[in-house]
């Protein structure tokens, strides 16, 4: 074995001279009272792994190449060409009909299919297969191809376009390798990942990195909620597993961020316990049965948790509750603001829409609220999602008269029938619509927008917006919470005023 020699300066102390001699490559000295650094002492556990190998000669007879073959595009049309036309001859050497009105121009052009290449992985042995649904959406057939080099035809048993999933079928003779999947929120940001896939239709490749980010919202669909990785994923890479060193699926390799179309070390999966129970009622139904409340949310600023009474801007806070919803006929009001959904905390928006998707519709689930100063439990059926139908919003006419709440920087005034009606109001619905809105107001309402109550409290003329502003001017608050409609949509804003 060579042996490398290093020369260290002679030390100045007895203990550094230990140190030294201990092979200490760095000397944090501790001063008393005051805390070490993070990184003092050594992590256990944090050493670089000797070899993928076993794992991946483990994992990898699971993994499958997807053929996915595309119809072909309808022929061009070379009607009109002159018979003369000097390019006639490439024409008949790419098979295509020659240019004339001989009989060879009727001659039909052959359409040639095409192939996308991808990725996936079984998780059953009776031949059931994991993919994205973008792998497989247009095909006109598909295959699968194991690492031994057998390859089976596949038939779609169901897609999920909004989480990019699909779930395949082969039929074999004999059982087939298969995977588990693993727990995706054990996952820590710089855990080691292993992807294994098809990239560019090379077959079983390998690659291997940390995890980067969690929760992840790349704007690809309504449940993002990737895994960012820095594990090498390119073309033919989608759908197929990312692993944790113990061999357990944890995600599916899904999109990548590359301003060139080549593995850049952005990459992103979706987490095997968000795709897991999805797979599972594409097995059993073929189809995905989302859960649905009827309620409008927006995110829990600092400002309206202080104006709530939270501790923490977390939850998410409802912002209209749709007629004959369940979520009306559990009892969710406006401005309540959900914390929990059976037992899990909602931090953000997106951990609510994500739950009550996966929630199965028709079953009870409790929802922890905040409701004036107080938490609560209620229990909620979630029904199923409705197909949305959207409809155009006519614009508020401006109201004839108008009061100016200085304080807020708006000119407000009193509803119409013709107000109401553009708002998609009911007919005796009370509230005041902004005529004006300036300074720091205008970044949050504008001209149209109707005011339906102020600090939870409903209005219906500015001198009620007036003397609750007041109010909360009285008390030293630095902001007042409004609920707003605009354009048929409700949600809250908080407008500051302790400039007033």
């Amino acid at each position: 074995m060579r042996r490398l020699s290093i020369e260290t300066p002679a030390p100045r102390s007895a203990a550094l001279a230990l140190a030294v001699m201990l092979g200490t490559t760095a000397i944090m000295p501790i001063v008393p009272g005051l805390a070490p650094p993070l990184n003092a002492a050594p992590l256990a556990g944090a050493e670089l792994p000797g070899s993928f190998a076993d794992l991946v000669e483990r994992v990898s007879p699971a993994v499958v190449s997807v053929i996915a073959t595309q119809p072909a595009p309808a022929a061009a049309s070379l009607e009109g060409m002159a018979p003369d036309n000097p390019f006639a001859p490439f024409f008949r050497d790419f098979g295509l009909p020659s240019p004339g009105n001989g009989p060879e121009s009727q001659r039909p052009a052959p359409r040639r299919e095409g192939q996308a290449m991808g990725s996936g992985f079984i998780i059953d042995p009776e031949g059931y297969v994991v993919t994205n649904n973008h792998v497989v959406a247009e095909a006109s057939s598909v295959a699968i191809v194991l690492e031994d080099g057998r390859r089976f035809d596949a038939t779609i048993i169901g897609r999920d376009d909004k989480v990019d999933l699909a779930l395949l079928k082969v039929e074999s003779a004999e059982p087939l390798p298969h995977l588990a999947f693993g727990d995706s929120d054990a996952v820590r940001v710089g855990d080691w990942t292993i992807a294994v896939g098809n990239p560019f239709g090379l077959g079983g490749t390998v690659t291997a990195g940390i995890v980067s980010a969690r929760g992840r919202d790349i704007n690809s669909g309504p449940y993002d909620d990737y895994l960012q990785l820095d594990t090498a994923i390119n073309r033919g890479n989608s759908g197929g597993p990312t692993f944790d060193v113990h061999g357990n699926v944890i995600g599916i390799n899904t999109a990548i961020y590359s301003p060139t179309g080549g593995n850049v070390g952005i990459g992103f999966a979706i987490p095997s316990n968000l795709a897991e129970p999805l797979i599972a009622q594409l097995k059993e139904d073929g189809r995905i049965s989302r859960g649905w409340l009827g309620v409008q949310i927006q995110p829990v600023t600092p400002l309206i948790a202080a104006s709530l009474g939270l501790d923490e801007a977390k939850g998410a806070l409802v912002a209209q509750v749709t007629e004959d919803s369940p979520a009306a006929a559990a009892g969710l009001a406006v401005g309540d603001v959900i914390l929990e959904l059976a037992g899990a905390p909602i931090d953000t928006v997106r951990d609510l829409t994500r739950r009550v998707a996966l929630a199965k519709p028709g079953e009870q689930q409790p929802f922890t609220v905040w409701r004036k100063g107080e938490a609560m439990t209620l229990e909620v059926a979630p029904g199923l999602a409705p197909t949305p139908q959207l409809a155009a919003a006519e614009p508020l006419p401006a109201a004839p008269a108008s009061t100016e709440i200085e304080a807020l920087g708006l000119s407000l005034a009193k509803l119409d029938a013709a107000a109401r009606q553009a708002a998609g109001l009911a007919d005796d619905a009370q509230g005041v619509v902004v005529v004006a809105a300036e300074g720091a107001a205008a970044e949050w309402l504008g001209v149209g927008d109707v005011i339906l109550s102020v600090e939870n409290e409903p209005v219906a003329s500015p001198e009620e917006v007036a003397l609750l502003v007041a109010a909360a001017e009285a008390k030293e608050r630095d902001a007042v919470l409004l609920l707003i409609n605009r354009n048929g949509e409700q949600r809250f804003a908080t407008l500051d005023i302790r400039h007033a």
